[in-house]
């Protein structure tokens, strides 16, 4: 299976980043994550959006040969960061790769509630018409107090979050099998 992480921020240092680089090294063996660069994406502009320029095509192609995509997001102003609603504008016009690829949405923040209220506003918005896309439901990842988990090489070391993941990664194969 291979599947598209999109993270929502574009800090080198970024414990989002570094929990979609934890997915990615830990189920390698499952399937196959590619981790897409949102910083050479211009912001969305409906002047240009029939003629993008290739940083736009070469990313909506990504998501659209991937099995499903990994959304995982920090929360900034209580919803998504503005980077990734960027990303979000592109994916839903035009080709609309977006439509019927099955989600999984994951977020981190230092603060106890790990990104709650970001993934709410980006579960609604994935069932946007331009997006319509299924999110495997009752898996939740949000990883609170999340600079105590990583260690100084930026790996995940808290055991039990180790094991959720395990968990939550189970479900979402199980519940990928309807769309592969």
């Amino acid at each position: 299976m291979k599947v598209a992480a999109i993270v929502g921020s574009i800090r080198q240092d970024s414990y989002n980043l570094k929990l979609a680089k934890h997915i990615q090294a830990r189920y390698a063996d499952q399937f196959d994550v590619e981790i897409l660069d949102l910083t050479p994406l211009p912001m969305y502009n409906q002047d240009i959006e029939l003629d993008p320029p290739q940083e736009v095509l070469d990313f909506k192609e990504k998501v659209k040969e991937a099995d499903a995509v990994l959304w995982v997001t920090p929360e900034y102003n209580a919803s998504i960061p503005g980077v990734l609603g960027n990303a979000i504008d592109w994916l839903s016009r035009v080709d609309k790769v977006m439509i019927g690829k099955p989600s999984i949405i994951m977020g981190s923040s230092m603060g106890n509630l790990g990104s709650v209220k970001a993934q709410m506003h980006l579960r609604d918005i994935l069932f946007a018409s331009g997006l319509n896309s299924p999110v495997l439901r009752g898996n939740e990842v949000y990883v609170g107090a999340v600079h105590q988990k990583f260690d100084e090489n930026g790996n995940l070391v808290d055991e039990a979050t180790i094991a959720f993941l395990d968990g939550v990664i189970a479900n979402f194969q199980d519940w990928m099998r309807q769309y592969v």
